[in-house]
């Protein structure tokens, strides 16, 4: 979708091709801080909305839904606006035409855009073949440099599939408007249009972020700086709405086991846990036990009636604890991408640059062409590794299994705790050893400072907050219910914390290395331990998804802090956790492609 135009002819002493935006640099950082306080404020009215609705009760259901169709609408518009103008710029610059080069179908950006290769100037004209001497680069609407990238390969298809995630999510949602009751409050035709235009939104996103891994902005910079902070305003906004949404219906859901059209088998045991843990509360604290239970019980009541009754209402209520974090996380690659777009809409470069950019660029492709339908894997020094993790991801799963069955019976719901407790501890364990020692096997590997991994480190860091978030609350919650033999819990928590801080560290500096003789391409430090951190994250990241994600699932936590704070907590720190989990995995694939390879010096 992004393509590259070079062209004869040379530029017109001090005449440029085409005119910028901005003829100043203090009205382009003017229409900067406009777009970023114009961001601020949509996220600000984003998680007032959902929180004013739900601890007011006098405000009727979907009061706000206005509010996101002109978000999802001012998004989709602003891209059509953008390949509208990208069209227009290509049609205009067609009859001059010399080299066309389409990133969307070019294995190169699949395989290699993980880290962005940073152009050298040293390019010069003897490298370059006679044919292409003297072409110079238009400069159109959306042109790239690999000086900057906007996600690899598998950050963009797991955008694709969490997208889809939350597609199904928003389908769903509008299957219940035709169950609800007309002629009431609740038949409100906003709750039909809201979800089918978000659906169209993540689409027309979904599209753009996979496909335009590599864009810069040279022309309609104000639009694009405003347009792409609309967008990420829109995803931070949704993030924080589904986030309220679905911490309100799992606390009103456990205030109400006994409603007829949902099924909530799987809920009981632990809230016969929790009634037997809520009597033992000491005479000194009469009212604690009271306030844990009915607290922001008046009011909003009706709303969930309105939207989980029936058919589809159960089917969503079942389908949310999986589908919600796919929300969650999609919207934040999207927020992170279009925010580093916006950060980078490009200056107006200079003949110089324009052409060390194109003739770099023909380099790479005259150097590195593939066919776009062969794709090569070396597997040396990897077996080890993948089997002893797939063994580990096979006890795992195991465990898990054995986690649901003994969890849905009173008498071994302790057990199910303790099981699983001791399947994180060993995974955490495991991990840890293998993160430190990868550091130690990758220090002779070249380190290259000057790499952009601006996106990756957004995200991983960001991510690493939600376990930070729900370990340091897991550590105080077993510190102070100690005497009810939480010691288990408590080392978990620890083990969980240094584990997460050793394996960014790991990622952090590895994802910056390379071979840099023969010999360390030959032996591969530190490959093995790539690959089983690669597939034990993965295990990682079904417990998070499957065990963690649930409130109900630690009755401990969930007596000491009681059932808002912790639904609160678990609904907040989870999602981050489940994604730094997956992002560490895309990391991992990155190191284990890249980091055994010898580029050339201008790559």
């Amino acid at each position: 979708m992004v393509t590259e135009l070079v062209r004869e002819g040379a530029y017109p002493e001090g005449e440029r091709v085409l005119r910028p935006d901005f003829k100043t640099p203090r009205s382009e950082a003017f229409a900067t801080t406009l777009s970023a306080l114009y961001g601020k404020l949509l996220v600000v009215m984003g998680i007032a909305f959902p929180m004013a609705e739900v601890i007011s009760t006098y405000i009727p259901p979907s009061f706000y839904e206005g509010f996101y169709l002109y978000l999802y609408i001012g998004s989709m518009v602003f891209l059509l606006y953008m390949y509208a103008a990208l069209l227009r710029d290509r049609s205009r610059n067609a009859p001059d035409t010399v080299v066309t080069k389409s990133d969307s179908s070019s294995s190169q950006s699949e395989s290699d855009s993980c880290s962005s290769r940073t152009e050298r100037s040293t390019a010069t004209a003897a490298h370059v073949p006679p044919q292409y001497l003297g072409k110079r680069l238009s400069l159109g609407f959306a042109l790239t440099s690999r000086t900057h990238h906007y996600g690899s390969f598998y950050l963009r298809m797991g955008a694709v599939a969490f997208g889809i995630g939350s597609m199904i999510y928003s389908g769903l949602e509008f299957g219940q408007y035709w169950e609800l009751e007309r002629n009431t409050n609740c038949h409100n035709v906003l709750l039909a249009l809201t979800p089918a235009t978000r659906m169209a939104f993540i689409f027309i996103q979904m599209y753009f972020i996979f496909l335009n891994n590599e864009m810069k902005v040279y022309k309609h910079k104000i639009a694009a700086r405003f347009g792409l902070m609309h967008m990420v305003g829109t995803n931070l906004s949704v993030w924080l709405n589904v986030l309220v949404q679905e911490t309100k219906h799992e606390i009103l859901t456990f205030y109400d086991p006994e409603n007829k059209t949902i099924g909530l088998s799987h809920r009981l045991a632990f809230q016969k846990a929790f009634a037997s843990l809520a009597t033992e509360v000491p005479p000194s604290h009469p009212a604690a036990a009271h306030l844990r239970v009915p607290r922001g019980l008046k009011g909003p009541h009706h709303i969930f009636e309105c939207r989980r009754t029936n058919i589809m209402g159960s089917l969503v209520q079942d389908a949310s604890p999986f589908l919600f974090p796919c929300t969650i996380e999609y919207s934040l690659i999207c927020a992170a991408i279009l925010y580093v777009m916006w950060k980078n809409i490009s200056k107006y470069p200079s003949k110089d640059v324009a052409e060390a950019i194109a003739k770099a660029r023909i380099l790479e492709g005259l150097a590195y062409k593939k066919s776009p339908h062969l794709y090569s894997v070396d597997c040396a020094r990897a077996h080890k590794g993948l089997f002893f993790g797939i063994f580990v991801l096979v006890l795992t799963i195991i465990s898990l299994i054995l986690f649901f069955v003994l969890v849905s019976k009173k008498d071994y719901a302790t057990l199910a705790v303790v099981e699983v407790n001791l399947c994180e501890l060993g995974l955490y364990a495991m991990t840890t050893i293998a993160s430190l020692a990868g550091m130690v096997c990758v220090r002779n590997l070249k380190y290259d400072g000057n790499r952009n991994l601006e996106l990756d480190n957004i995200l991983l860091v960001g991510a690493q907050t939600g376990m930070f978030i729900y370990g340091t609350f897991t550590i105080i919650g077993g510190h102070f219910t100690i005497e009810k033999n939480t010691i288990l819990i408590l080392v978990t928590a620890l083990s969980s914390l240094v584990q997460t801080t050793c394996q960014t560290m790991f990622i952090l500096d590895a994802s910056r290395r390379s071979a840099k003789t023969p010999e360390q391409l030959r032996k591969k430090p530190g490959r093995e331990i790539v690959t089983f951190l690669l597939v034990t994250n993965l295990a990682m990241w079904a417990i998070n998804t499957l065990e963690k994600s649930r409130a109900e699932s630690h009755p401990v936590q969930l007596h000491f802090y009681g059932l808002w704070a912790w639904t609160i907590i678990t609904h907040v720190s989870m999602p981050l956790a489940i994604f730094y989990r997956f992002h560490s995995t895309v990391c991992l694939c990155e190191i284990w492609k890249r980091a055994y390879k010898m580029k050339p010096a201008y790559m």
